[in-house]
């Protein structure tokens, strides 16, 4: 139980941490969110949950394909709040829109034989 405290803690700590840093400085909060900690922490916790290598080399190829649909929320995004579309409904259809991306990268992996 005590190891779930720590994943979560940590975890949490990092999301408060971004938070807190972008109330001072866009820049440096959006530098600490775009370094692939979420990733690397969950490299981690697979590897001591189940010391499998090939467990964490197929999560960081599934991160690698999934991280190009992604990316359609941090372009859509500021796009729909800089044309005046309230923060709720730009952040709704951006990540409505990425989740379509998601499934359209899962489908065009899938023809050409790449699984997740």
């Amino acid at each position: 139980m005590g190891h779930y405290a720590l994943k979560v803690g940590l975890s949490a700590l990092i999301l408060v941490a971004i938070a807190e840093v972008a109330k001072r400085s866009t820049f440096w909060a959006a530098a600490l969110a775009s370094l692939p900690l979420t990733s690397l922490l969950a490299f981690v916790w697979l590897y001591l949950d189940t010391s499998d290598v090939q467990k964490v080399a197929a999560l960081a190829g599934g991160i690698f394909w999934l991280v190009l649909p992604s990316l359609l929320l941090f372009v859509l995004l500021p796009i729909l709040l800089r044309l005046g579309w309230g923060f709720w409904f730009s952040l709704a259809v951006s990540s409505a829109a990425t989740a379509l991306a998601y499934l359209g990268m899962i489908k065009l992996l899938g023809l050409f034989g790449v699984r997740l």
